[in-house]
């Protein structure tokens, strides 16, 4: 074999590990993707990297958190925001002020191992809300019974990252969040998504008409799917949730499909919409920190995640609203803070016939 042969033989190997590793850490984060294809030159660098929003989750908490355990894995908290201002604001048909945390998974990446768990907390869900510092520097005091989608309108993410470690004594690790006009930029940016309906999907609040069968969403409509809750099920967010998991495996399964490091105009579209409209903890606000984070994530397959929803049953006094059922939230969460595997009868949500 001639050494030109050798040497493009290597090359060949480091482009398929590279285009492998490079798969499997996309779902964490959409955006390490594009960052580790699109990082070309230090103006692009610094460009990108100066788009990133961070916020001090270890100062604005303090000390009053859940321990830490050892071989705990990490625990990510991704929030997908629902604003009303600036560019999200013509995403939007309905006349509700200020912003929400519409979409909220819990991510376990247990240590040394190749599968992940993501818990989704659906947005209707009553909680207590945990005494917070609101960004003007003013005291939010606690309250019960409020809808966990409201804390992020109240008092920002600090407040959702101590919500969540309250009612599940995880300790959460990182923080990240995409709004939704970086979400519409991202389908738009790679052509569209496609996803398949067993049956007419039709929602006047979220735009949403679909007829079944199988349709290829722009960034719009594609906002419309994953907003839906009125189209599909008994309208509460418990069949939304649904809907946006299966969305999230049909965006994956389309950016592996991709041959984004040969397009590196597409991957520096994607990556500029991407970090313009990402927030994250302050230890990964920069595109090293999330490149490296990534890349501590080359064991885990996205592909062979599994998806949780919180068990939840409708609450008795306001049927309308969800909150966690017991015993099996308390045994979901424990398996998350140890580590353990998550016992069947923690997977049954009794608001939605599990």
């Amino acid at each position: 074999m001639s050494q030109e042969t050798a040497m493009h033989g290597r090359r060949g190997k480091r482009r398929r590990t590279r285009g492998q590793r490079i798969r499997r850490i996309v779902l964490w984060s959409l955006l390490t993707v594009v960052v580790a294809a699109g990082g070309t030159g230090y103006w692009l660098y610094s460009r990108l990297d100066g788009n990133i929003q961070g916020v001090d989750i270890n100062q604005a908490l303090g000390d009053n958190r859940p321990e830490k355990l050892p071989d705990s894995g990490q625990n990510l908290l991704v929030l997908g925001s629902d604003s009303r201002a600036g560019a999200n604001a013509s995403l939007h048909t309905g006349k509700v002020a200020g912003a929400r945390s519409d979409t909220a998974l819990v991510i376990h990446i247990p240590q040394g191992r190749s599968q992940a768990t993501a818990v989704s907390i659906p947005r209707d869900t009553l909680v207590t809300r945990p005494e917070c510092t609101k960004s003007d520097g003013s005291t939010l005091p606690s309250a019960e019974r409020v809808m966990f989608n409201s804390v992020y309108a109240l008092a920002g993410p600090a407040c959702v990252v101590k919500t969540v470690e309250q009612m599940s004594g995880v300790r959460l690790d990182h923080f990240m969040e995409i709004d939704f006009a970086g979400f519409k930029d991202l389908v738009d940016a790679i052509g569209g998504v496609t996803v398949s309906v067993d049956r007419p999907l039709h929602d006047k609040s979220s735009g949403l008409d679909l007829t079944a069968g199988t349709h290829k969403l722009n960034g719009t409509e594609s906002l419309a799917f994953v907003r839906t809750r009125y189209g599909v099920g008994d309208g509460s967010d418990l069949g939304r949730i649904g809907l946006q998991q299966h969305f999230m495996m049909a965006l994956l399964s389309e950016i592996k499909r991709q041959d984004l490091l040969g397009s590196p105009a597409k991957t520096y579209k994607i990556a500029n919409g991407l970090t313009s409209a990402l927030t994250t903890d302050s230890e990964l606000a920069s595109l090293t920190s999330l490149v490296e984070f990534g890349r501590s994530m080359n064991g885990i397959d996205p592909a062979s995640m599994e998806t949780i929803m919180l068990p939840v049953r409708y609450d008795a006094a306001d049927p309308n609203r969800v909150v966690a059922a017991e015993p099996q939230a308390t045994h979901l969460w424990k398996a998350i803070r140890n580590s353990t595997a998550i016992p069947a009868s923690a997977k049954k949500s009794p608001a939605h016939g599990g």
